[in-house]
């Protein structure tokens, strides 16, 4: 029988990868996750690897560039435009954006479009509130849900810390009806250094992953994989099956 563990408290996607994510009023899930979720890219030109994407582990300036939609656009619509760290708006996939990147990570660039996303592990990243308060409550550091850049946040029933870890393995279930969005938890989210960075600086305090490393493993929120797709709103009720 399902069982009510809380309600959706935010939804995020991250349309270029490792760039600031989008606040979402409702995020359609679609086989390959969030739509518009990670699906551009910066690719280090003439990076034969397995992994050729520029992210902020390398340059972490980027997750201070946000990409920019056109007023009205459908949800799965791509940003046109990226603003810049300076203010300055410049075309997503323009010559402009991937010189200035290249120059500041020293290697040459270019954007990339992909339709079904660029995911390190899985398609969605799930959190609870309680569990970034106990880690930035470790590190002695604002609790801030821009570091752990989830897809979606929840606010627990128990508000106990990582209890989401719990659920791997599990169904969880968006909405009261029996034909809501539903996600299987596939694993634990390993940490790395993103979320050292501040959000918008992007000057790095080691001290929340060293907390999160000496408190739960490196370990913190799961990731998730889509199993029925459909929409997710703020507030909604959310349960494990």
């Amino acid at each position: 029988m399902p069982t009510l563990i809380g309600e959706v408290a935010a939804l995020y996607r991250y349309p270029v990868k490792s760039m600031a994510g989008e606040s979402l009023e409702v995020a359609d899930l679609g086989w390959h996750g969030v739509l518009g979720d990670r699906r551009m890219a910066l690719r280090r030109v003439g990076d034969r690897g397995g992994f050729p994407w520029l992210t902020a582990s390398k340059l972490p300036e980027l997750i201070c560039y946000t990409p920019l939609r056109e007023a009205g656009a459908a949800l799965d619509a791509l940003p046109t435009h990226v603003r810049t760290p300076d203010g300055r708006s410049l075309d997503a996939f323009g010559e402009a954006l991937v010189s200035e990147i290249g120059m500041r990570h020293g290697t040459g660039v270019e954007m990339t479009h992909l339709n079904r996303g660029v995911f390190d592990e899985a398609s969605i990243s799930m959190i609870a509130t309680a569990s970034i308060a106990e880690a930035s409550r470790l590190a002695a550091l604002p609790a801030d849900v821009r570091r752990f850049r989830p897809n979606i946040l929840l606010n627990t029933r128990d508000g106990t810390p990582f209890e989401e870890e719990q659920w791997v393995g599990a169904t969880i279930r968006f909405g009261d009806g029996t034909e809501g969005a539903e996600i299987a938890i596939t694993n634990y989210d390993e940490r790395c250094s993103m979320v050292n960075f501040d959000p918008d600086t992007a000057r790095a305090t080691p001290e929340l992953l060293k907390a999160i490393v000496a408190a739960r493993g490196n370990r913190l929120g799961v990731y998730a994989a889509v199993t029925r797709c459909g929409r997710i709103t703020m507030g909604q009720s959310v349960f494990v099956m």
